[in-house]
């Protein structure tokens, strides 16, 4: 009987039904089956909005007025910018501002204005990251293949060194800025001069530059931008499934923020850049994210309290992969895989991060933290190791009081320690992660069980 419904439903309302079955994503996607993008009328100024709601806008249809020679393709920043004058001209009484969806079609769209978000509740979406690798497209002969740039809804950051930023979070007063989401749609930074390898071109995807709650960044791509993401003064962030590769950074938490949620990101930096730096945070979660090379560390929380670094995979190519630094208190760092291997990549071989092997793959200098349950896979040649002849840490307590490190299992192409302690550190415990001769502790204030 229920399979008789569903196909009465289907037959009745094919878009009804794929609405109901696809969430806030496939309910955008039916949209655009139902012909809002080509039903995209023209108001009284010559504006282009979306056939049955005033509030959601496809750039592809609007026009500023006196500038026709503006175009989506020409300039979306300049487009997205006078959508948004049009949002706060129509929605100016504080007690009713819901807010607006702006979409961004498949298609590309250079960027050369800088969209100033300053209000809350707009969503701005796409249909697709479009995630390409210029990296690879750079460094071979790229003769005979099928695509050669990002696809999706590919917009190319083509802004100036005075406002480098594609979007510029920003609102001064109160209440902060609240519920914007960006989502399914790929910011491209075009290049890296001279050679395509420099990681540096100035340019960045988003910067949230003031406080703000309960941001969604998702489905996103960003290629080839000195910074991605730069997100200042976060509370209830959520930065999930996006990916962020071959950026100089990647994810950048500053100043200090609470709740946020990185999840189910795949993300690899640049070299000198960061891959997740999180500043001054307080109950930040990461997990499942796919952490890859080649960022002189992969996550690097800083001044950071009772955060959750859970379930990721990490691989990296220098020492200092994980660090939690400046007097970072009560954080778990558990259940992750972490791979330390060699650069292999041409243009990168023999690039460093200035640091030695005996930093330690995981470096901590804080209070009260537990390192547990992780998967240590050291492959790294003997001769390539730093200082010559040593064996490489696996785990380094810097300093601090009262950290634990249990059950972490190392397995390793050459000797190592796979604990070791500075002599600044207090009341620790080393529980089940190495034999005897693998945990050193220069502190006579250390309790120490070997793995059996």
């Amino acid at each position: 009987m229920k399979l008789d419904q569903d196909e009465n439903l289907s037959a009745a309302s094919p878009s009804r039904r794929r609405m109901l079955g696809a969430g806030a994503a496939g309910t955008l996607a039916a949209a655009l089956t139902l012909g809002i993008s080509s039903n995209a009328n023209a108001d009284a100024g010559g504006n282009g909005t979306l056939s049955g709601s005033s509030n959601t806008y496809d750039v592809t249809a609007w026009k500023i007025k006196g500038h026709p020679e503006i175009t989506a393709t020409s300039d979306v920043g300049a487009i997205i910018n006078d959508i948004i004058a049009d949002i706060k001209g129509r929605q100016s009484k504080p007690q009713a501002k819901p807010g607006a969806v702006i979409i961004i079609p498949p298609g590309d769209y250079d960027l050369r204005t800088q969209v100033v978000v300053d209000i809350s509740f707009l969503t701005i979406s796409g249909f697709g990251h479009g995630f390409f690798s210029r990296s690879i497209a750079n460094n071979v002969d790229t003769t005979g293949w099928l695509e050669l740039q990002p696809g999706g809804s590919h917009i190319r950051v083509l802004t100036p060194a005075a406002a480098p930023q594609a979007f510029l979070v920003r609102r001064s007063g109160s209440p902060r800025l609240s519920g914007i989401v960006f989502r399914d749609f790929c910011l491209d930074g075009v290049d890296f001069a001279p050679d395509g390898n420099s990681y540096r071109n100035g340019r960045t995807g988003i910067e949230v530059a003031s406080d703000n709650d309960s941001l969604h960044i998702t489905g996103m791509g960003f290629v080839y931008l000195e910074h991605a993401l730069i997100v200042r003064g976060a509370d209830a962030l959520r930065v999930h499934d996006n990916m962020i590769a071959e950026c100089g950074n990647c994810v950048e938490l500053t100043g200090a923020g609470q709740a946020t949620v990185v999840s189910d990101n795949l993300m690899g930096a640049g070299p000198d850049g960061v891959t997740l730096l999180a500043e001054n945070h307080e109950g930040l979660l990461v997990t499942g994210n796919n952490l890859f090379p080649r960022g002189r560390s992969l996550i690097e929380l800083t001044g950071c309290n009772r955060c959750s670094v859970s379930s990721n995979r990490l691989q990296g190519f220098y020492p200092g992969m994980l660090r939690l630094l400046n007097g970072c208190k009560e954080n778990l760092i558990t259940a992750n895989h972490i791979r330390r291997t060699n650069e292999g990549f041409p243009p990168f071989i023999g690039r460093g991060n200035g640091l030695d092997d005996l930093y330690g793959v995981v470096h901590v200098a804080g209070d009260n933290n537990l390192v547990s349950n992780n998967l240590f896979a050291f492959n790294v040649p003997p001769a390539n190791i730093a200082p010559a002849g040593a064996q490489p840490t696996q785990i380094l307590i810097a300093g601090g009081d009262a950290n634990v490190v249990a059950l972490n299992h190392v397995v390793s192409n050459t000797a190592s320690q796979h604990v070791v302690l500075d002599a600044s550190t207090t009341h620790s415990k080393v529980l089940d992660s190495g034999a005897a001769s693998q945990v050193t502790s220069y502190s006579p204030d250390t309790a120490i069980r070997p793995t059996p």
